[in-house]
């Protein structure tokens, strides 16, 4: 079983700091909000995000995927009351010649195999599509 480890500290009113190995990263924790950091529900669906990513390097290989790029896009829809994400809608956009077929193939495997993808798919509704780059 994995295990992993972040701490986070209060830097001031404005702002906090999340650390993980030799990783840190600026949190918005400002009441008022800040432009140059993730505010908590950014954070989650950059979270999301990067396990897409990550999830689509791990498989390509092992599906002999001609992946040349990928991005995500996300949005969350979240309620006052009580606080909740209750919908996030992704796209996929690959840069690849590989059929639909193959295309859906990856879309299967990013969410089959995506720690974070199916935590959040648990807890609330995850919908999304996976497209081919223009």
């Amino acid at each position: 079983m994995l295990e992993y480890h972040v701490t986070a500290r209060r830097i001031d009113s404005h702002g906090s700091e999340a650390a993980t190995k030799d990783a840190k990263i600026l949190l918005d924790t400002d009441m008022a909000g800040r432009d140059d950091a993730f505010n908590p529900a950014e954070m989650l669906l950059a979270s999301l995000a990067a396990c897409m990513l990550k999830g689509a390097e791990r498989v390509a290989p092992m599906l002999d995927f001609d992946l040349r790029g990928i991005e995500v896009s996300l949005h969350g829809q979240r309620q006052d009351s009580p606080p909740k994400m209750v919908r996030i809608d992704y796209e996929i956009v690959v840069e690849t010649d590989e059929t639909d077929q193959r295309l859906d193939l990856l879309h299967r495997n990013i969410l089959k195999y995506g720690t974070i993808s199916n935590t959040l798919a648990e807890a609330t509704e995850l919908a999304g599509t996976i497209r081919r780059k223009a």
